[in-house]
């Protein structure tokens, strides 16, 4: 069998082939071994107990900061219908949020820098309030001011309002196709070259989505799940390195299987925690902060170019006798 060696897309931010080659063939056994202790890797391979133990995870920090009497500061992503499982729990255990602040990590925009209206039932503020919000009890609910989204009017402020609580105790999310943090993409890395400590001071903007974001966003549902790239918006604001540099711990959660044995973040994943520590890879930067990343097992698992939707429909063993030259 021939080997072929091509060049990636010019449009791709990180286009080193070699290291796409040797991350490519880490093996599920493998993928939770890192140099950095700070930097811990798991494998869940239920997808039922991994969205419980995301919830519980969130649920969890929130009691503890009662329990010590202390405010709770998190960036969180959208959207993720499993947040009203958190709302469940802390209705049912009567958890207080009032000590809570929440910032989102990101919102859509259109070509003018325009945030998606809250009401827009496909925009991250919308959702946060139907799946989150609106499910914790008034009574326990956290103050309509102790919630945050970013736009056009608080973009320039966004991150600092973040500091000013003393930042975030955990920031949540999952790295994206592209590997992006929120929306922060792979190409705004060209702005800062190999400075990893430049790149980390970052803060919220307002950015053009990367192409494979737009992509990515085609395939869930609060964009209709169709495909249809004219229904994803443009831009978005989004926070950036510097509130990720900033939290007392980062948590993500890649859970980008589909089905058929097609997951889209199997191989971001591993550029992302295994791959040089890059702006080109915004997501690298998990493994030099104070982090944690679990992993879907479906999307730990190694590649496998004979996935379901792959097999031969018409196997030889058992086929049609003109396929397997058996004479009637």
């Amino acid at each position: 069998m021939s080997d072929w060696f091509f060049e990636p897309a010019q449009f791709l931010s990180f286009r080193d082939q070699a290291v796409c080659e040797r991350v490519r063939k880490i093996p599920r056994a493998e993928l939770c071994n890192h140099p950095n202790p700070n930097f811990k890797i798991r494998i869940i391979d239920d997808e039922a107990n991994f969205f419980f133990q995301f919830a519980t995870h969130v649920v969890a920090g929130i009691k503890r900061a009662r329990d010590e009497g202390r405010q709770h500061v998190m960036i969180l992503p959208a959207p993720w219908p499993h947040y009203r499982w958190v709302a469940h729990l802390i209705n049912i255990m009567g958890i207080d949020c009032s000590h809570v602040h929440t910032f989102n990590m990101d919102e859509w925009a259109d070509q003018d820098g325009n945030s998606a209206p809250a009401d827009w039932p496909h925009g991250f503020q919308y959702w946060m309030r139907e799946d989150f919000f609106s499910k914790i009890d008034p009574k326990l609910r956290m103050p309509e001011s102790q919630i945050h989204f970013p736009g056009k009017e608080n973009v320039g402020h966004y991150s600092r309002m973040i500091e000013d609580l003393g930042g975030a105790d955990i920031c949540y999310g999952g790295i994206g196709w592209c590997g992006h943090i929120a929306f922060f993409e792979s190409h705004l890395g060209k702005e800062f070259g190999d400075d990893i400590d430049a790149y980390l001071q970052a803060g919220a903007r307002l950015v053009e989505l990367h192409p494979i974001t737009i992509m990515q966003s085609t395939v869930y549902s609060d964009n209709g799940g169709s495909g249809d790239w004219a229904y994803v918006p443009s831009k978005a604001y989004t926070v950036g390195p510097r509130d990720l540099k900033n939290s007392k711990l980062v948590s993500f959660w890649n859970c980008g299987y589909v089905s058929g044995g097609y997951a889209w973040q199997r191989f971001i994943t591993r550029l992302a925690a295994h791959g040089p520590v890059t702006p080109l890879v915004p997501s690298s930067i998990l493994q030099i902060l104070p982090s944690e990343l679990s992993i879907l097992g479906a999307v730990a698992d190694d590649y496998a170019w004979d996935v379901p939707l792959r097999t031969d429909p018409l196997p030889t063993e058992g086929g049609h006798a003109w396929a397997t030259g058996v004479k009637g």
